[in-house]
C-alpha cells in the first residue's frame, strides 16, 4: 500500500488542521490534550462549529449531513482532530446511534432524529451493558412487552457513559423469550424524560462522573420507536459496535500524546541532565511510535473496506484496530506518569522541586487521572480477551 498522500490530500489536511487549530477554542483542545474531563457545553460548543462547517458527521449519508469524501479524506480529517486536540463529534450521536439510524431506520426516522443528533441538540447514550451482561451482552434481561402501541420496558443498564447529559437512549432490550439469545434483541429509542426512568452515577477510580447506572420501571416507549425489525437488534447492535471498535484504537489521540511526551520529557529535570537523555524511556516511547505506525496501516485497510457502498457487514479487523489501539492509549498514559514520577501524587504530597516543572502544574495534575481512567478501554466495546475471540472466528475461521 503507498501510504504517500496526494496533493490533493495534503492539501484537505492542511485545510482541516488549520481549521482545528484557529476555530476550535484554545482551552478546550488544553482538556483534550491534558486528559481532563470536558463539560458538555466544550461537546455542545466544538460539536456546533463542525457541523457549522458541515464536518461533523463526514461519513453519513449526504442526504443526512455527510460529505462524498473518499475514505482516506474521512482518515486524514479524523486524525487532524485527535492530533489537534479537539474532542471528536459526540460518539454516541454520531459514530454509534447515526450510522445504525442511516443504515436500518425508516426515513421518519431518520428525518426526526439524524438532524438534531449532528448538531448536538439532542444528545444521546447507549444502552447496551447489564450487570450481568457485559462482554457476553447477549445475555441482557431488560425487557420490552408490547402493550398495544407501546413497548413496557424493565430493567437495567449500567456503565452508561455521559448518561447524566442525555436527552434520548438506544438501547438493546429483549422482546422473544422463547428465542436463541441473540434472536430475542430488539433496538429501541427511549426519551430519557419518560416516567420510570432513574439515573444514578457511578463514581471511577480516578473520582471522575463519567458513567450511570439507569433503571427502567414500566417505561412506556411507543412502538413507533422501534428500529428496524422486532428481535433483530443483535444485527444493528453488531454493526455499531464495529464502528465503536474502529473508532477505540484512536491512533491520532496517541500520535498526539506521545508528541507532548517527547516536548515535556526534555524539558524534565532527572539527574543531571533531562528525561529525554534516558536511553530506557526514549527506548519506551520509540516502541510505541512504531506499533503505531503499524496499527495506522491496518486502520487504513479497514477504513478503505468501511468506505465501499455495499459495504454494512462489520470488518472483524476492527477487533485488531480495539485490541491494539487500546493498548497503545494505556502504553502513553503510563510514559505520562513515569515522566510525571513522584509529582503525580496529589498536590499536598509533592514536596519541593514541584516548581521546576516544566509547563507548570497542570499536566501532572491530570497524569494520574488519565492513566486510571484509560484503563477502561481495553475493556468498554467489547472487552480485549472477547476481541481475541471475534478474531479467531471471523479471521482465522477457528
Amino acid at each position: 500500500m503507498d501510504l504517500r498522500f496526494t496533493d490533493d490530500e495534503i492539501a484537505f489536511r492542511d485545510e482541516v488542521r488549520s481549521f482545528c487549530r484557529t476555530e476550535i477554542p484554545a482551552e478546550i483542545r488544553r482538556k483534550v490534550s491534558e486528559g481532563r474531563s470536558l463539560s458538555k457545553e466544550d461537546y455542545v460548543t466544538s460539536q456546533r462549529i463542525l457541523n457549522a462547517k458541515g464536518w461533523a458527521v463526514p461519513h453519513w449519508p449526504q442526504e443526512w449531513g455527510g460529505r462524498d469524501w473518499t475514505p482516506i479524506q474521512r482518515y486524514i480529517y479524523t486524525e487532524e482532530l485527535f492530533q489537534a486536540a479537539v474532542p471528536l463529534p459526540q460518539q454516541f450521536n454520531c459514530y454509534m446511534f447515526g450510522p445504525v439510524l442511516a443504515t436500518f431506520g425508516r426515513q421518519d426516522q431518520k428525518a426526526r432524529f439524524l438532524p438534531r443528533a449532528a448538531n448536538l441538540d439532542d444528545w444521546w447514550c447507549q444502552g447496551f451493558s447489564e450487570p450481568g451482561a457485559g462482554s457476553d451482552l447477549a445475555s441482557l434481561k431488560t425487557k420490552a412487552v408490547r402493550d398495544g402501541d407501546h413497548y413496557v420496558v424493565d430493567g437495567q443498564k449500567t456503565w452508561t457513559t455521559l448518561g447524566q447529559h442525555a436527552d434520548w437512549i438506544f438501547c438493546l432490550v429483549r422482546t422473544d423469550f422463547e428465542a436463541k439469545k441473540q434472536r430475542g434483541i430488539s433496538f429501541l429509542l427511549i426519551d430519557m424524560k419518560t416516567p420510570g426512568i432513574t439515573v444514578r452515577p457511578i463514581l471511577t477510580l480516578e473520582g471522575r462522573h463519567e458513567v450511570n447506572e439507569v433503571f427502567f420501571d414500566a417505561v412506556r416507549v411507543p412502538v413507533e420507536n422501534l428500529v428496524g425489525e422486532e428481535n433483530r437488534g443483535w444485527d444493528y447492535a453488531k454493526f455499531l459496535l464495529a464502528n465503536e471498535r474502529t473508532g477505540i484504537a484512536r491512533i491520532g489521540l496517541t500520535k498526539e500524546r506521545i508528541a507532548r511526551i517527547k516536548r515535556l520529557a526534555r524539558e524534565m529535570p532527572a539527574g543531571s541532565g533531562t528525561m529525554w537523555d534516558d536511553p530506557a524511556f526514549r527506548g519506551r516511547v520509540a516502541e510505541v511510535e512504531v506499533e503505531l505506525k503499524a496499527l495506522e496501516i491496518t486502520q487504513m485497510r479497514v477504513a478503505a473496506k468501511q468506505g465501499r457502498a455495499d459495504s454494512v457487514e462489520p470488518d472483524p479487523a476492527s477487533s485488531l484496530l480495539k485490541i491494539r489501539g487500546s493498548q497503545l492509549q494505556q502504553a502513553a498514559t503510563e510514559l505520562l506518569v513515569e515522566l510525571a514520577g513522584p509529582f503525580a501524587l496529589a498536590a499536598p504530597v509533592r514536596g519541593a522541586g514541584a516548581n521546576n516543572l516544566p509547563g507548570g502544574f497542570d499536566w501532572v495534575d491530570a497524569a494520574a487521572p488519565s492513566y486510571f481512567n484509560n484503563r477502561k478501554v481495553s475493556i468498554y466495546g467489547g472487552s480485549n480477551e472477547i476481541q481475541h475471540n471475534v478474531i479467531a472466528k471471523g479471521i482465522l475461521g477457528l
